[in-house]
Protein backbone atom coordinates (compact mmCIF):
# COMPACT_ATOMS: atom_id res chain seq x y z
CA UNK A 1 0.00 0.00 0.00
CA UNK A 2 1.21 3.49 -1.00
CA UNK A 3 0.40 6.57 0.69
CA UNK A 4 0.62 10.05 -1.41
CA UNK A 5 2.48 12.63 0.08
CA UNK A 6 2.17 14.93 -2.43
CA UNK A 7 5.77 15.39 -3.74
CA UNK A 8 6.30 11.38 -3.91
CA UNK A 9 4.97 7.75 -2.78
CA UNK A 10 6.38 5.96 0.48
CA UNK A 11 5.00 2.64 0.80
CA UNK A 12 3.79 1.68 4.20
CA UNK A 13 6.62 -0.05 6.40
CA UNK A 14 5.66 -3.81 8.45
CA UNK A 15 7.59 -3.76 11.26
CA UNK A 16 9.53 -7.10 12.03
CA UNK A 17 11.38 -8.58 15.45
CA UNK A 18 14.65 -10.18 13.97
CA UNK A 19 16.73 -12.23 16.55
CA UNK A 20 20.48 -12.01 15.95
CA UNK A 21 24.05 -12.61 17.52
CA UNK A 22 25.11 -9.23 19.26
CA UNK A 23 28.62 -9.77 17.16
CA UNK A 24 26.56 -10.20 14.03
CA UNK A 25 24.20 -6.53 14.72
CA UNK A 26 27.59 -5.07 15.73
CA UNK A 27 29.12 -5.93 11.96
CA UNK A 28 25.29 -4.43 10.57
CA UNK A 29 25.34 -1.79 12.30
CA UNK A 30 28.93 -0.76 11.21
CA UNK A 31 28.46 -1.47 7.60
CA UNK A 32 25.49 0.97 7.72
CA UNK A 33 27.54 3.63 9.68
CA UNK A 34 30.37 3.63 6.90
CA UNK A 35 27.64 3.60 3.76
CA UNK A 36 25.33 6.47 5.73
CA UNK A 37 22.39 4.34 6.00
CA UNK A 38 20.08 3.26 8.67
CA UNK A 39 19.99 -0.35 9.88
CA UNK A 40 16.67 -1.00 8.15
CA UNK A 41 17.71 0.03 4.98
CA UNK A 42 20.44 -2.08 5.13
CA UNK A 43 18.88 -5.12 6.10
CA UNK A 44 16.10 -4.41 3.07
CA UNK A 45 18.90 -4.48 0.68
CA UNK A 46 20.73 -7.61 1.58
CA UNK A 47 17.26 -9.23 1.92
CA UNK A 48 16.41 -7.39 -1.44
CA UNK A 49 19.66 -8.90 -3.17
CA UNK A 50 18.75 -12.91 -1.48
CA UNK A 51 15.74 -12.73 -3.21
CA UNK A 52 16.87 -11.66 -6.72
CA UNK A 53 20.11 -13.75 -6.37
CA UNK A 54 17.05 -16.57 -5.39
CA UNK A 55 14.18 -15.75 -8.35
CA UNK A 56 17.76 -15.62 -11.16
CA UNK A 57 18.53 -19.07 -9.66
CA UNK A 58 14.78 -20.94 -9.74
CA UNK A 59 14.57 -19.36 -13.52
CA UNK A 60 17.89 -20.77 -14.40
CA UNK A 61 17.07 -24.03 -12.86
CA UNK A 62 13.34 -24.00 -14.43
CA UNK A 63 15.14 -23.18 -17.84
CA UNK A 64 17.78 -26.14 -17.44
CA UNK A 65 15.33 -28.41 -16.47
CA UNK A 66 12.90 -27.56 -19.41
CA UNK A 67 16.12 -27.99 -21.98
CA UNK A 68 16.58 -31.66 -20.16
CA UNK A 69 12.70 -32.28 -20.75
CA UNK A 70 12.59 -31.16 -24.47
CA UNK A 71 15.87 -33.32 -25.22
CA UNK A 72 14.19 -36.26 -23.61
CA UNK A 73 11.55 -36.09 -26.27
CA UNK A 74 13.66 -35.08 -29.09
Amino acid sequence: MKEDIGIRNIEAMAKVLLSVPEKFLNKIDEMAKNEQRTRSELIREALRAYMKKNIMFDSKKINSDAELLNSMLD
